[in-house]
């Protein structure tokens, strides 16, 4: 769906039929450690960008919402590689085991290098 900042992301939820005005993130809802959701944050959220850049069926994210400053809020995003059950560094670029079991990606990046 599409947020109010104008990206898709598959754990924004918008109902606006008949007179309803219900807005929702699926992804920070569930978790309890995090403050409110509200729209606003849509704008700065890094989930679509990391949907856009990593589409494994094995990435699993998990996101909260925190305050930095006295009026500052933002989305911290914890991804995971359910495939492997390790943390994930860089959700961007996704698990590195599963990169390297991928076929072809040494003729791409060479050789792993010897420590």
């Amino acid at each position: 769906m599409i947020t109010p900042a104008g990206q898709e992301c598959r754990f924004y939820y918008a109902d606006f039929h008949r007179g309803r005005s219900h807005q929702e993130c699926r992804l920070i809802g569930k978790n309890p450690d995090s403050d409110p959701w509200e729209p606003s944050l849509c704008a700065r959220c890094p989930v679509p960008a990391i949907l856009r850049a990593n589409a494994s069926p094995y990435l699993a994210l998990e996101g909260r919402v925190v305050r930095r400053f006295p009026f500052r809020k933002r989305v911290e995003v914890y991804a995971v590689c359910t495939r492997h059950l390790i943390e994930i560094e860089d959700p961007y670029r996704g698990c590195p085991r599963c990169a390297a079991e991928r076929p072809g990606v040494s003729e791409i990046l060479g050789p792993p290098e010897a420590e």
